[in-house]
């Protein structure tokens, strides 16, 4: 059986291989979640453990985690209770609030949905102060209801419980002009440290925005990236795109 999932997954690999270069992280197995940014790889596994990867060696990080992030406002995670951390000095400090899901790429704000779907943001100065309890965390409560949410140097986005795509603009003080719609169905969606965005559909189908720049942060439109397995999970940084299948295969691609 295992022969067979090796074959299949050869098989698979070429076949995207006119597109994308993807080489199956043989040293990582079982992941859950993955996010990359300013040259760094986080993720957590469907036991709850967080790592951090170090050349080609995934390095086992404290704590257990069922969201990791990575970026400009650093490293931070959430756990199955919804508590907030933030990776301070080699260990986790917990900071107030709860949210099930959360990022780091913005210009060093953080932003996050909690178990109601209500999206928050946190300034950049109470981001890249924080150092544990008793540092100020004043949450910014943003208007509408998002499950997923990302952001880059250009706008966040995000996705609600309809799978539908949204675009916000968003400040370091987390000053926004609301969120606009956009074309599309996603189930999960990130933001690259470039501006770059890529998404998950229900079907498992790996998506990019097109034509994304600063003056037209909405993009043109979506391009399928080719996969033949299904995918449950997406990031992308300097040139790499990580992706985690449904069955808990992760592989990187280059273009």
């Amino acid at each position: 059986m295992r022969v067979t999932a090796a074959v299949l997954l050869v098989l698979c690999l070429l076949a995207i291989s006119h597109a994308w270069d993807c080489q199956e992280v043989v040293n990582i197995k079982n992941l859950m979640q993955i996010d990359a940014g300013l040259g760094q790889v986080v993720a957590t596994d469907t036991s709850q453990i967080p790592y951090y990867l170090v050349g080609d060696k995934w390095i086992r990080l404290p704590g257990s985690l069922k969201h990791i992030t990575v970026g400009p406002a650093g490293i931070w995670g959430v756990n199955k209770d919804y508590a907030i951390y933030k990776y301070v000095a080699g260990n986790w400090v917990q900071a107030a609030g709860l949210l099930k899901q959360l990022d780091a790429g913005g210009e060093q704000f953080i932003v996050g949905a909690n178990m109601d779907d209500t999206p928050f943001c946190l300034t950049r100065s109470a981001t890249v102060g924080y150092k544990g309890p008793g540092s100020p965390l004043p949450w910014t409560g943003l208007p509408g209801a998002v499950k997923y949410y990302s952001c880059g140097p250009f706008g966040c986005w995000a996705v609600n419980k309809n799978d539908d795509i949204f675009l916000m603009s968003l400040n370091q003080d987390c000053q926004n002009n609301g969120w606009s719609h956009i074309d599309g169905k996603l189930s999960m969606i990130e933001v690259a440290t470039d501006g770059r965005v890529f998404g998950v559909n229900s079907a498992g189908q790996v998506y990019t925005r097109d034509g994304i720049t600063a003056s037209k942060p909405e993009g043109t439109g979506w391009s399928n990236v080719p996969m033949c397995m299904r995918m449950g999970h997406v990031t992308y940084d300097l040139g790499r795109l990580w992706v985690v299948s449904k069955s808990g295969v992760t592989m990187v691609c280059t273009p």
